[in-house]
C-alpha cells in the first residue's frame, strides 16, 4: 500500500511538467560553427500564474503581503523585479553556457532572446507542492542585422523544483526552471 501510495504522489508531482522545445521557424544550421552568442531577456507581456499580466500578480501579491505586514509587500515587489537579473537570467547562463560551450559576448554574429511568456511559480508548503515553469519564445537573429531572423523557437513547461524538495523560496523554485531551460534548449541547439 506504502508503494501504491508513493508511486501514486510521484506521478502527480512530475505529471505535467514535460518540457517541450520546438523550433517554428527558420533553421539553426548558420550557429553550428559559431564560437560566441549574444543573449538577451525580454520579459514583455509576461503572464504569471493566473493572471493574464506581471503587473496585476505583483499588485496582488504586494497587498496580500503588506496587509500581514507594513513594507513587506513592498519589499516583496522588488525582490520580483531584481530576481529576474539576481537569479533567473544569470541561472540560464550559466547552463546554457557551459553545454554550448560558447562565450557571451555583445559582437557575437548572432543573438538570441529568450522571451519569458509565462511563469508559474509554484508553491511548496511541506505536505503539498507544485512545481514552478516557464514558458518563452526564443529569437535568434543576426545581431548587426536585427531584422534577419536566424531561427524561432518555444520553450514550453521547463521545470523549476530542487531535488530533495526543500525549494520552499520561489525565487528558488523559478531560477531552476531558468536553469533547466537553459540547459535544454543548448542541447536543443547543438
Amino acid at each position: 500500500m506504502r508503494i501504491s501510495f508513493l508511486l501514486l504522489l510521484l506521478s502527480v508531482t512530475f505529471s505535467g511538467y514535460a518540457q517541450k522545445i520546438k523550433k517554428t521557424k527558420g533553421d539553426l544550421a548558420p550557429l553550428k560553427d559559431q564560437t560566441s552568442i549574444h543573449i538577451e531577456f525580454s520579459y514583455e507581456g509576461l503572464s504569471v500564474g493566473k493572471f493574464k499580466s506581471e503587473a496585476d500578480y505583483v499588485a496582488k501579491k504586494t497587498e496580500e503581503y503588506n496587509k500581514k505586514e507594513a513594507g513587506k509587500g513592498d519589499k516583496w515587489a522588488e525582490s520580483w523585479q531584481s530576481d529576474k537579473s539576481r537569479a533567473y537570467e544569470p541561472q540560464f547562463l550559466e547552463q546554457f553556457l557551459e553545454k554550448s560551450k560558447l562565450k557571451n559576448e555583445k559582437d557575437a554574429k548572432y543573438t538570441l532572446v529568450f522571451h519569458t511568456t509565462f511563469i508559474e511559480p509554484g508553491f511548496n508548503v511541506g505536505a503539498w507542492r507544485k512545481n514552478a515553469y516557464i514558458d518563452a519564445t526564443v529569437t535568434i537573429v543576426e545581431t548587426a542585422n536585427r531584422g534577419n531572423v536566424i531561427a524561432e523557437l518555444t520553450v514550453d513547461n521547463a521545470p523549476g523544483r530542487d531535488a530533495m524538495g526543500v525549494d520552499f523560496d520561489t525565487s528558488w523554485r523559478i531560477s531552476e526552471a531558468y536553469a533547466k531551460a537553459g540547459k535544454s534548449l543548448s542541447k536543443y541547439i547543438w
